[in-house]
C-alpha cells in the first residue's frame, strides 16, 4: 500500500458514529439547555435590543452547530469540507452589546458539546455559567441605583455635550453614558439615569424640549425592552 492509498483511506476513514437513539437523547439535551438559556437572557440580561426576539434564536443555533458538529466529527475530509465552506461565508448579525456575543459563544458552545457527544462536560459548565449569571445579575441589582434608560434622538447641529451634560446633572442623580450613535444627520444617545421622582422626569423632558425643539425622547425602565 502506497502513500497515496494510505493517505485516502486515512480521509475516507470515519469513526466515532454515534447511535440514532443517543442522538435523538442529545439533541433533546441541547434543545433543553439553551432553551434555559433564552429564559436566563431574557431575564437577567441587561441588552437594550429586544431580548425575547434576540433569544428565541438560540435553540434552532444551538441545535444546527450540533448537527454540523455530530455530522463531520466523524470524518476528517468531512472537517475539512467544513473548513472551507465556511471560508466562503460572510455573516453579517447585528451584535451591539458584548452581553450579546457572549450569550451567542455560550449558545454555540453547547452545541459543540452536544454534537461531540460530551454530555456531562457540557451540563455541568452550563449549570456553572448559569448560576454565575444570576448570582452576578443579583449582585449588580442590588448595588445599581440607575432606574431609568433615555434614548435621545436629535439633530447633529443641536448636540453639545456639555451642554447636556449640564442638563443631565440638574434634573438625574446618577447618570451613566452607555452608548452614542453619530450619524450623517443625527445622532442618537442611550443613558442610564437615576430620578428622584417623577416630577424630575418631567422637568427634564421639558429642559430638553426647550433646548432642543426636534429632540426625539424615549424613557423606559432599566430592565430594557423585553
Amino acid at each position: 500500500m502506497n502513500k497515496i492509498e494510505t493517505f485516502e483511506q486515512f480521509m475516507a476513514t470515519t469513526k466515532g458514529n454515534i447511535g440514532l437513539s443517543d442522538f435523538m437523547v442529545n439533541i433533546l439535551i441541547a434543545a433543553i439547555l439553551s432553551g434555559l438559556l433564552g429564559l436566563i437572557y431574557v431575564k437577567f440580561g441587561k441588552s437594550l435590543s429586544n431580548r425575547k426576539q434576540f433569544a428565541a434564536n438560540f435553540v434552532i443555533i444551538t441545535l444546527t452547530t450540533m448537527l454540523i458538529i455530530t455530522i463531520v466529527k466523524s470524518s476528517l475530509a468531512l472537517s475539512l469540507g467544513l473548513v472551507g465552506a465556511l471560508s466562503i461565508i460572510r455573516f453579517r448579525t447585528a451584535i451591539k452589546e458584548p452581553e450579546e456575543l457572549a450569550y451567542m459563544f455560550l449558545t454555540i458552545s453547547i452545541g459543540l458539546g452536544m454534537g461531540a457527544s460530551q454530555t456531562q462536560i457540557t451540563v455541568t459548565g452550563f449549570v456553572f455559567i448559569a448560576l454565575i449569571i444570576i448570582a452576578r445579575s443579583f449582585f449588580k441589582k442590588n448595588e445599581q441605583k440607575a432606574n431609568f434608560f433615555i434614548n435621545l434622538n436629535l439633530k447633529n447641529s443641536e448636540f453639545s455635550l456639555d451642554n447636556m451634560k449640564k442638563i443631565l446633572a440638574d434634573h438625574c442623580n446618577k447618570v451613566e453614558l452607555k452608548r452614542i450613535d453619530d450619524r450623517k444627520d443625527e445622532i442618537d444617545i442611550v443613558l442610564n439615569v437615576e430620578f428622584s421622582s417623577f416630577e424630575d422626569i418631567e422637568k427634564l423632558k421639558t429642559i430638553f424640549k426647550q433646548t432642543y425643539p426636534e429632540i426625539s425622547m424615549s424613557i423606559f425602565e432599566d430592565k430594557g425592552l423585553v
